[in-house]
């Protein structure tokens, strides 16, 4: 007996979505992930559309893993490893760049004209960031370890959830900052007074919670002093017409990025009694984040102007100023995953920087060129 039509069709789209969805475990490793996709719907006609979407997306994520990502390289590290990884925040790589980016801008304001920054001591200057913001989290995590126990994001760091221990922190913090001294004993004997000064803010910086709403200014002379070394590590000593208001524009621009970062974690703050610029401005964040990017802005032209930079600098600045200025105004404080991708952002805001001054550099060369 010949099967009706209507059995035939059914079949028909049962095979389809076996065959969507032999393709879609195939590039799906995780059955949670699968099942979280909504791949197993009850009708056939949405449910077919839906698994057809699903292999695109499956797909999109299948290209994406062929990039690797500071978290990836973590997780494929051995076990023992992973836990004292995490405590340098290796795994989260954002805030080595904000401490590296300021060295840059130093680094390049300092390059002869029409020449590009030193190659070797950028290198050099981001290997001394990536160990010293690793001890900045180790000693963060030490003093803070009843704190982040009773912090929902905190309670997985490594030592707050016992996977490391005060004392194991504390060598581990001691081969950090063995490494990063041979870093800085690269330097001339001026640089390595200078970035030696800068250990006090290091270590006093994650008591300023307990005492001030101003935590975040410290960490901004603890985070900037990069801008100092920069330019001394290349010229010898500072010029202070440059390095003090580039340092300055620095210092407001943590102010920036660190009190809308701090937005995250007020409420759990409040609880555990820890103060923060964040609770210090609430509702009036934005008023006072405009503050400081003016100040920011005005300090980079004036270090431009000591440095005697060039037009594509100054265009960059503009760009810079129009993106904070957009990132303030569309700021929602009370959304924490709006605060972490503004945060995040600073990142390319710094690296935009980065280019101008380097853009500004090689103009001189031009500019003198055409003189003659």
């Amino acid at each position: 007996m010949l099967p009706s039509k209507r059995t035939c069709q059914a079949t028909l789209n049962a095979l389809r979505i076996f065959r969507y969805s032999t393709c879609l475990s195939s590039t799906i490793s995780h059955k949670e992930e699968w099942l979280s996709r909504g791949c197993l719907r009850s009708s056939v006609g949405p449910g077919l559309r839906f698994i057809r979407s699903s292999v695109g997306e499956a797909q999109r994520h299948e290209r994406r893993s062929f990039g690797v990502s500071a978290a990836t390289i973590v997780n494929a590290a051995p076990a023992p490893v992973q836990p004292y990884l995490r405590l340098m925040r290796l795994d989260k790589p954002i805030g080595t760049w904000l401490l590296y980016l300021p060295c840059t801008w130093s680094i390049a304001l300092a390059a002869d004209p029409g020449c590009f920054p030193d190659l070797g001591m950028l290198a050099l200057f981001g290997t001394g960031a990536l160990l010293m913001r690793g001890a900045g989290c180790t000693i963060n995590d030490m003093w803070d370890k009843d704190f982040d126990q009773k912090v929902t994001r905190t309670a997985t760091r490594p030592i707050a959830a016992g996977q490391i221990t005060r004392f194991q922190a504390l060598v581990f913090l001691g081969g950090q900052l063995s490494l990063a001294l041979g870093v800085l004993l690269c330097l001339n004997y001026y640089s390595i007074a200078l970035g030696a000064a800068s250990l006090s803010l290091v270590v006093t910086y994650p008591l300023m919670k307990r005492i001030t709403y101003w935590p975040q200014f410290v960490l901004g002379l603890t985070f900037n002093w990069g801008a100092l070394l920069g330019w001394s590590a290349i010229k010898g000593s500072c010029d202070w017409f440059v390095c003090l208001p580039l340092y300055f524009s620095g210092v407001m621009w943590t102010l920036i990025y660190d009190t809308i970062y701090a937005h995250q974690d007020k409420e759990d703050d409040v609880k555990v009694g820890v103060k923060s610029t964040a609770l210090r401005f609430r509702e009036q964040t934005k008023p006072w984040l405009s503050g400081f990017t003016a100040a920011m802005m005005a300090g980079l032209v004036v270090a431009g102007v000591h440095a005697e930079q060039t037009l594509p600098y100054y265009a960059v600045l503009a760009t810079v100023g129009v993106h904070l200025s957009h990132q303030i105004y569309t700021l929602d404080i009370n959304k924490p995953e709006d605060c972490w991708k503004k945060f995040a952002s600073n990142r390319n805001l710094g690296l935009l920087l980065l280019l101008g001054i380097v853009a500004g550099n090689l103009w001189k060369e031009r500019t003198e060129t055409v003189l003659l």
